[in-house]
C-alpha cells in the first residue's frame, strides 16, 4: 500500500470538492477554483470532510498512480486555501527587476530587457530589485514560470551571477590559478 496514497486529504472549511464522473475534481475555495482530470481507474471518495483515494487492483500502473492522485488532489486543496510561492534572487552587477503595470521587466546583461507579464493564473512581485516572487493557486503553473524566468539567465558556478531560487544553494568553483612550475 502507497504510504502517500492511504493518507486521507483533509477538506478545510469554505471549501468545496465536487467529484464528477470520469474523475473530474473542481475544488472552489477562498483564493480561486482549480479544475483537474485524474486517472479514470482512481477511486476517489468523499465523506465527513476528508477524501480518501483507493485503487482498483496492484498493478504497477495502479500503484504508481495511487500517491500521485493523492498529492495532485492535496495540492489542489492547499492552493485555494493558501496558495503557492516561488522566490527568485537576481545576482551580478546591473541585474535587476521592476515592475512595470502588470509586467516586471528584466535587465540581465543582454542587449535587450526580458519581460513577463501577469495572468489570471499567476502574479508577479519585485519587492525590491534583486528578488521576484512568483505567486499563484496552481502549483504547477508557479513552479512553471519560476522555472521559465529562472532560465533567462541561469546561475553561473564561478561568481554566481544570475537568476536562482531563494532556497538554492549554488556550488562555486574555483578559477584558474595559472601557470604551475
Amino acid at each position: 500500500m502507497s504510504r502517500i496514497g492511504r493518507m486521507p486529504i483533509s477538506v478545510p472549511n469554505g471549501v468545496e470538492v465536487k467529484i464528477n464522473p470520469e474523475n473530474e475534481v473542481i475544488v472552489k475555495g477562498p483564493k480561486g477554483t482549480l479544475t483537474k482530470k485524474l486517472h479514470k481507474d482512481m477511486i476517489i471518495k468523499q465523506d465527513n470532510g476528508t477524501i480518501v483515494i483507493e485503487r482498483p487492483s496492484e498493478v504497477k500502473e495502479h500503484r504508481s498512480l495511487h500517491g500521485l492522485t493523492r498529492t495532485l488532489l492535496a495540492n489542489m486543496v492547499t492552493g485555494v486555501t493558501d496558495g503557492y510561492q516561488k522566490t527568485l534572487e537576481i545576482n551580478g552587477v546591473g541585474y535587476r527587476a521592476q515592475k512595470q503595470g502588470n509586467k516586471i521587466v528584466l535587465n540581465l546583461g543582454y542587449s535587450h530587457p526580458v519581460e513577463f507579464e501577469d495572468t489570471a493564473d499567476y502574479k508577479l512581485e519585485v519587492p525590491n530589485p534583486n528578488t521576484i516572487v512568483v505567486s499563484g493557486i496552481d502549483k504547477q503553473i508557479v513552479g512553471e514560470i519560476a522555472a521559465k524566468i529562472r532560465e533567462k539567465r541561469l546561475p553561473e558556478p564561478y561568481k554566481g551571477k544570475g537568476i536562482k531560487y531563494a532556497d538554492e544553494v549554488i556550488r562555486r568553483k574555483e578559477g584558474k590559478t595559472g601557470a604551475k612550475k
